[in-house]
């Protein structure tokens, strides 16, 4: 559906993008991912045609982005992270406007506008000002401005910037009801928000590609071994003893203590079946186990780590 091959985009001597490589799947929601300044947005507005890479091929629905803007543009929808409103427009008009201006019949028209204020959840504001409304309210409205044509394609940077917590959510799940119905790219530093909505993501750093893969792949790639944390009531230094003894187990550390409960997170080898050993030994040992979790990198640990090791630090 989006295929990326080799993108750059200099400004004087500065690179943007140094030749990053991505596809995304129909009806998929890709996440993309990076710090300020790694080349999101550049990407963002190549794809949707505002303005050409460097060098670097990259297709959407079929369509060249730089021998064919006009197919493209008509098969996507985007939302920018500033979205362009008229504040002195009610919600109807404006999305009336819109349809207008990318061609949609005008006996459509008004079932469209219809339709994508009530996917947005906008139905109840419809004759508002949108300069009176509030920013989730407005982002809802930039929202539906992008979906109003039933684009194949939609992307969306920053869409939850400056929005509440409640916001937050209600965009995020707007956004994962799109899945099969869009393919979706999703342009964000909020990390969370990645792994909730995102079944795949792309990482890239100072203009390059770093990682591509789903969120649970990059944690089992980068974590690596398994941790578990065990919450055992029982002498620390009895337990510790003999974890550190138990087979298949690379690494113990003990961590808060209280009234005799210690929380210990233990690093098995690969291949290891950690759920079955330790708390076989405990129950042996007739100390208690009152917690058995698995400690799981986030995508914010896997972010970081894959930046910093980029940069070399």
């Amino acid at each position: 559906m989006i295929e990326v091959e080799n993108l750059t985009k200099t400004y004087g001597s500065f690179n943007a993008l140094k030749g990053i490589t991505f596809k995304v799947e129909k009806g998929e929601i890709l996440g993309f991912l990076g710090p300020n300044g790694a080349g999101k947005t550049t990407t963002m507005r190549i794809l949707t045609c505002f303005f050409p890479a460097t060098s670097g091929r990259a297709r959407v629905c079929g369509f060249d982005v730089f021998e064919n803007p006009l197919d493209v543009k008509k098969r996507i929808g985007y939302l920018p992270e500033n979205v362009p409103l008229y504040k002195d427009m009610e919600i109807t008009d404006y999305l009336t406007f819109v349809g207008r201006i990318k061609g949609i019949d005008t006996g459509e028209i008004k079932k469209k506008v219809n339709k994508v204020m009530d996917d947005c959840g906008i139905t109840h504001m419809a004759g508002k000002l949108i300069g009176e409304l509030s920013k989730g309210y407005r982002q809802r409205v930039g929202l539906a401005q992008a979906l109003i044509s039933d684009p194949e394609v939609l992307i969306l940077d920053e869409p939850t910037i400056g929005l509440d917590p409640k916001q937050i959510i209600e965009i995020r799940q707007l956004i994962k009801n799109l899945a099969g119905r869009h393919t979706v790219i999703l342009s964000t530093h909020i990390l969370p928000e990645v792994s909730m909505t995102c079944q795949r993501v792309v990482i890239i750093n100072e203009g390059r590609v770093i990682a591509i893969d789903t969120p649970q792949n990059l944690t089992s790639q980068i974590q690596g071994a398994a941790k578990i944390l065990f919450k055992i009531e029982g002498s620390s230094s009895d337990v510790m003893e003999e974890l550190k003894r138990a087979r298949g187990i690379k690494k113990v550390e003990m961590k808060d203590t209280n009234n005799g409960v210690s929380d210990y997170i233990v690093e098995f080898e690969k291949g290891v079946d950690e759920r079955k050993g330790i708390p076989a030994l405990i129950v042996k040992k007739g100390w208690g186990l009152l917690e058995m979790r698995p400690m799981v990198m986030s995508l914010e640990d896997i972010f970081i780590k894959l930046v910093t090791e980029e940069k070399g630090v």
